[in-house]
């Protein structure tokens, strides 16, 4: 038996070496590959969702839009079309939540700092204060790279509109004027459709980036097939 070994030997290492292979092989075939669905208004908080979209169940999309950054140039859906993104709602001067969301929309620009592929997109909820000067001075302090994160302002009916009707991602504020809103921690994924992908992400919590990082590169992926 020995002497058979000894003469096998390089055979039977190579056997167990293809076996291994296969196995492998095989195991990645039938492990499903992880993916991202694409929410739907009916599927989120009612709070932060108009009344007008609580029941759709298909075929959201982001609206088109038109804003303006902290560079005074005017931003539009077409140049975030074929992009994938993470948007959500601020304002310079909160001293809460805003302040760790800004640091965590930075470590997503230094993940993704060199591709072209992701963008991010942070709008005001207080347009009538945070000028596109104002907004400048924030993104100078922030450190945001302009060709990856526009600081938006503009219209606050249509700031209004886009938070609480396209990204879903703000609650309605019960006192004051008709557009105002309350702003949440709220992170939203977009895909290069315009669809709202996976779920939402608390942009103040470091673990919750990390996964919404895992979850960019999974959208990444789906684009390559």
């Amino acid at each position: 038996m020995l002497n058979f070994l000894n003469k096998n030997k390089w055979r039977a290492l190579f056997m167990l070496v293809l076996c291994t292979i296969i196995f492998l092989a095989m195991q990645h075939l039938l492990t499903p590959k992880k993916t991202l669905i694409i929410l739907q208004p009916d599927q989120f908080d009612p709070t932060l969702v108009d009344d007008s979209k609580l029941f759709v169940k298909k075929y959201h999309k982001v609206a088109p839009f038109e804003l303006i950054n902290q560079n005074g140039d005017t931003i539009t859906q077409e140049d975030y079309t074929g992009k994938i993104y993470v948007a959500d709602f601020f304002f310079t001067v909160c001293p809460t939540i805003c302040v760790p969301m800004a640091e965590n929309m930075k470590l997503l620009q230094e993940e993704f700092e060199n591709d072209d592929e992701v963008m991010l997109l942070s709008h005001s909820v207080t347009p009538e204060y945070d000028t596109p000067a104002i907004l400048k001075e924030y993104a100078v302090r922030k450190g945001v790279l302009d060709h990856k994160w526009n600081l938006v302002t503009g219209d606050k009916e249509q700031i209004y509109n886009l938070a609480r009707k396209s990204y879903l991602a703000v609650k309605d504020a019960p006192y004051g004027g008709k557009y105002d809103m309350v702003h949440t921690e709220n992170f939203v994924l977009v895909d290069k459709e315009g669809r709202l992908r996976s779920r939402t992400y608390d942009g103040t919590k470091k673990e919750e980036i990390e996964a919404l990082i895992e979850d960019i590169y999974i959208l990444k992926e789906t684009y390559k097939n």
